[in-house]
């Protein structure tokens, strides 16, 4: 369905340079990116209460094509089921026919100027999906890898004008809780994965209309340039109705995975990162000051979305804790049954009640 490697140098291609550094200083940010996904991974576990013995995952320190490149191998390893479902169902051209390649070069060139534009934005990640090692015993997949993208930190601690050294503190410390969440909570990584599985094969979409849906999203980008307002986001253009349903379980996940790194970040305090209050004031007015293109093409590709899982899930772990504790709310990672819904996560007592946990938050809610 998608060449990859026309994705990756499309993308390559396309993405805007990095700010300009010298070589010594590039070199020093690395370094220091690298120390602090260190450090910061003791007052991660001392807020948090999680503790792994597991393999926590790689590192990777990246520029802005590395990122490209990371992501088509997790792509890769996430759209295959999709590929070999539809393959299966007599729904996709058999590869190597010319309409497989063709349409799957298209793919591959809207895909990759996709990553070029989020290759300009993401500070760093925690990549899940990895491809198998070939070094492993039994070929499996490594776990994760905490990715950081070294000129889009370097640019926005700069845009900001913030301590560039509590800044890169404070962004280790959202990536590095997710690389104590996945290690420490035994089924939640193939719990998310299974879930974007079950997405993926809930399609009843052709590739033909993949293909004309994606279109469809590229010319809102471009309706968004001459100043429309860009209609759905991606995502919401390919779903179908079980596909709905299984995005809102998918969405609770993250949405609690994404607000607990966020209230991490803040709530280490000022003796891990003392700048902390400003730079959380000045990165969330940065979030809200996107021009109307900006704005449009955000809501294309979900990355509104994503803003605003930060922000109910950060508000629901704060609710939780305050009430509860810690303790309480770390109950959330049992399993896949204590994880709350939605409609929970709107509504903290809902899921302190429903884990015999409510108290004063309830009655005041």
């Amino acid at each position: 369905m998608i060449d990859w490697d026309v994705a990756t140098s499309t993308g390559v291609k396309w993405v805007r340079p990095g700010p300009q550094v010298s070589l010594a200083e590039a070199r020093a940010v690395v370094a220091e990116l690298r120390d602090l996904a260190v450090a910061v991974a003791e007052p991660v576990q001392q807020v948090t209460g999680m503790f792994s013995t597991e393999d926590i995952g790689r590192l990777a320190v990246v520029d802005r094509p590395g990122w490209i490149r990371a992501n088509v191998d997790g792509f890769r390893v996430v759209l295959d089921p999709l590929a070999e479902h539809l393959r299966e169902h007599g729904r996709a051209p058999e590869p190597g026919s010319v309409i497989a390649a063709v349409g799957s070069r298209v793919t591959g060139m809207q895909a990759g100027l996709i990553l070029a534009y989020l290759a300009g934005r993401v500070l760093g990640q925690y990549e899940l999906f990895l491809p198998p090692d070939p070094a492993a015993p039994d070929g499996a997949a490594p776990a994760g890898r905490l990715t950081l993208v070294a000129p889009n930190i370097l640019m926005v601690e700069r845009e900001l004008g913030v301590d560039p050294h509590d800044f890169r503190r404070w962004v280790c410390l959202h990536e590095e809780t997710h690389r104590t969440q996945f290690p420490s909570v035994d089924w939640l990584r193939g719990y998310v994965q299974q879930q974007m599985t079950e997405f993926l094969l809930a399609s009843d979409l052709d590739p033909a209309t993949i293909v004309d849906r994606l279109r469809s999203a590229a010319d809102a980008v471009a309706g968004a340039v001459r100043g429309g307002d860009g209609g759905d986001s991606l995502i919401e253009a390919i779903q179908t109705p079980r596909q709905r349903e299984i995005l809102d379980r998918l969405s609770a996940v993250m949405t609690l995975v994404e607000g607990h790194g966020d209230y991490v970040m803040d709530a280490v305090g000022p003796q891990v990162v003392p700048s902390v209050a400003e730079i959380r004031a000045k990165f969330n007015a940065r979030r809200g000051a996107a021009g109307r293109v900006e704005q449009a093409i955000r809501r294309i590709l979900g990355i509104d979305l994503k803003m605003k899982q930060y922000a109910q899930g950060s508000a629901f772990v704060q609710a939780v804790v305050a009430e509860a504790g810690m303790a309480t709310f770390n109950r959330v990672w049992t399993s896949p049954q204590t994880l709350p819904t939605k409609e929970e996560i709107a509504a903290p007592t809902r899921w302190l009640e429903r884990m015999g946990s409510s108290g004063a938050l309830a009655a005041g809610d």
